[in-house]
């Protein structure tokens, strides 16, 4: 999981062509077009490390410090609603959530802090320092960029809100689309809706939606711009069956959990497509 603009330079009117997968602004210049991902295109989650997709491949997700992968669609991961490991550093004290003077970690992720998304003052600073990654990720090249974390909240024992991260998810996918960017949510299936229509996501990836049989709350609100990750440690039937359920998203990978390279003996990489 894981400056130079500013939110104000966040695009207001932007239109989503659905069945081209294009967007433009209506009185934006064409540099502020972006284009979503190609829908049922083969997807590979490169987050552990960067390395040539293999043939068919058509999406592939890498870290915002990775180069994007040639020739495909390419999705730059940034992780905006907690800190990243190894980061922590490059985030005020008074940016991080805290409880008795010391910053909340995630309980699964306990090298990742939560960021305090609680009023509009945090929200705005937060935003100034995640902004210029995203602004990153499109002058490298990248198409996408998805924000991870969008759930913080629920795990901040009531300090943080939906609100408040909604609001901050607003500014960053304004700030994509300014870029040229389409944005995509990462996992929360729980808020697809009101992330899509509020904020205006373009689409999602998920991890293990087909395991936790909640594709459809992201398939119903963003049709077939998902991307769905299972992990091979945690199938709770074969593969071949999920991809074959009608549930499932067309653009599903099955990796190893610690999305390893393929020089690693751990290294999984399963397609749909066989």
């Amino acid at each position: 999981m894981r400056a130079r603009l500013t939110p104000a330079l966040a695009i207001a009117a932007l239109t989503v062509a659905a069945l081209t997968g294009c967007a433009t602004t209506t009185d934006a210049p064409a540099s502020a077009s972006f284009t979503a991902p190609p829908a049922g295109a083969v997807p590979d989650y490169q987050l552990g490390g960067a390395y040539p997709p293999a043939s068919g491949v058509g999406i592939v997700g890498r870290d915002r410090a990775a180069e994007p992968a040639e020739g495909v669609y390419s999705i730059c991961y940034v992780n905006g609603f907690q800190t990243q490991p190894g980061e922590l550093d490059l985030w005020d004290d008074d940016l991080l959530l805290q409880r008795d003077g010391a910053p909340v970690f995630d309980p699964d992720w306990p090298d990742e802090a939560l960021v305090d998304t609680s009023t509009s003052a945090q929200r705005e600073r937060i935003a100034a320092l995640v902004i210029p990654w995203i602004e990153g990720c499109a002058d490298a090249g990248f198409d996408a960029v998805e924000f991870d974390n969008l759930d913080s909240y629920t795990r901040s024992d009531g300090a943080l809100t939906l609100e408040g991260n909604l609001a901050l998810a607003t500014l960053l996918v304004d700030a994509a689309h300014g870029a040229g960017l389409a944005a995509g949510q990462k996992n929360a299936a729980e808020d697809a809706a009101v992330l899509q229509d509020e904020a205006g996501f373009d689409f999602a990836v998920t991890e293990e939606c087909a395991a936790y049989e909640e594709c459809s709350a992201y398939t119903d609100v963003y049709g077939e711009a998902v991307i769905d990750i299972e992990y091979s440690d945690e199938l709770p039937r074969p593969f071949a069956e999920m991809c074959a359920d009608d549930e499932s998203p067309a653009s599903m990978v099955l990796r190893d959990r610690d999305l390893v390279t393929p020089d690693d003996e751990a290294y999984v990489f399963e397609t749909c497509a066989g």
